[in-house]
């Protein structure tokens, strides 16, 4: 019994664990294209540019969260995926991504374009306030009836 416990422990050594060899980091959006309103329960395209440091970075997400502080506004930035493993060329890429976002609450919506952090480790934020206009329905269809 002892024999098969020295065993079992011996087996769990942390040299044998495979650590991932990427991490993940965030990226400033440059720039964004976002229309300047939005009608209640339409759906728009939103496209931002990100620049890519060197080719060991590669787009995984858009990071799109409701502001815990401000429920109406929604905070922007891009998740990479960074491979620790080869060696990159300092080349800079330039890239798009687009999504599709509902316009599904009545009041305006204020998006923070994420840009890095500040000289106190803050973040910092460009900001887009987008109204959104009430759906106007058609009377004149009503006055037939």
């Amino acid at each position: 019994m002892l024999l098969m416990v020295t065993l079992v422990i011996s087996s769990c050594n942390d040299d044998d664990i495979d650590l991932p060899d990427y991490h993940y980091e965030y990226l400033p959006i440059e720039e964004a294209i976002i229309p300047s309103t939005f009608t209640l329960n339409e759906t728009y395209d939103i496209t931002i540019t990100y620049i890519l440091p060197n080719e060991c970075y590669s787009f995984n997400s858009v990071s799109f969260e409701i502001d815990q502080e401000d429920e109406t506004s929604r905070i922007l930035a891009v998740l990479t995926l960074v491979d620790d493993v080869t060696t990159c060329t300092e080349e800079l890429i330039t890239e798009e991504y687009t999504f599709e976002f509902t316009a599904t609450q009545e009041e305006e919506y204020t998006f923070k374009l994420w840009k890095g952090y500040d000289d106190e480790g803050e973040s910092i934020f460009d900001e887009i306030i987008v109204p959104v206009v009430p759906v106007v329905i058609d009377t004149s269809i009503q006055e037939l009836f």
